[in-house]
């Protein structure tokens, strides 16, 4: 059986979560959707669902046009709350609990890669229901712009104590294979964000799985566990 990484070499696989870890995305499409339409801006979901995973105010500004800042911030605002009203929908994507809880278990650590506001990240990390598993978890008040400036993957690896090459980025969007690759550090996409394969391999995926429980059954194919078998056999 593999050992896992020691604390004087630890590993650690960062994680985004919305459309990731949790089933979230077309919750957050629907609620972006309406917001555009009170403020009477004609913006179709399906260019939505191609900007989920970008930094919100880079979304807003994306699809908005030309609207005020005013304008910019209701809709910032208002997506917000439609999120969080309908947030009983929010449920974990299968295997998400388990793959966490298994990396914690051999040593890995894993880190929340998030951009996603406080209040929402309290949100998903209790459908999560591992924060026993989780090592650190970031957020939109990290930093100033996020995905795909890869600005949050930088205080990631700060919080997890490791360098890029003793990392890897599990995520569903082309935003988050933008910022780690930016970095230099490996990414695996997942489709269960609605993103097709040849996109994520686009923006960087070393491979690509449906969802959690896929990327834990086979896990063995992965950078990951080759990451962990290098730090338990270095090459010499």
């Amino acid at each position: 059986m593999t050992r896992p990484p020691t604390e004087a070499d630890p590993f650690a696989v960062l994680f985004d979560v919305d459309g990731t870890l949790v089933d979230s995305n077309y919750l957050h499409v629907h609620a972006w959707a309406r917001a555009f339409r009170e403020e009477n801006i004609d913006v179709a979901a399906w260019q939505i669902h191609r900007s989920i995973g970008m930094d919100g105010s880079s979304l807003v500004t994306a699809l908005s046009g030309d609207a005020s800042e005013a304008v910019q911030q209701r809709l910032k605002d208002r997506h917000s709350s439609l999120y969080k009203d309908r947030a009983d929908l929010i449920v974990r994507l299968p295997g998400a609990r388990e793959l966490l809880h298994h990396l914690a278990g051999n040593g890995v650590r894993v880190v929340l890669a998030s951009s996603a506001p406080d209040d929402e990240l309290a949100i998903t990390r209790k459908v999560l229901d591992s924060d026993d598993a989780i090592f650190a978890a970031t957020s939109s008040k990290d930093v100033d712009t996020a995905k795909p400036d890869p600005s949050i993957v930088e205080v990631a690896l700060e919080r997890a104590g490791v360098s890029a090459d003793r990392a890897v980025f599990v995520g569903d969007a082309v935003w988050d294979g933008e910022a780690a690759t930016r970095v230099d550090v490996p990414f695996i996409g997942l489709r269960c964000g609605g993103v097709a394969d040849c996109e994520l391999e686009k923006a960087g995926a070393q491979a690509v799985f449906d969802d959690p429980h896929d990327l834990l059954q086979r896990l063995d194919t992965t950078v990951i566990a080759a990451q962990i078998h290098e730090a338990v056999h270095p090459t010499k």
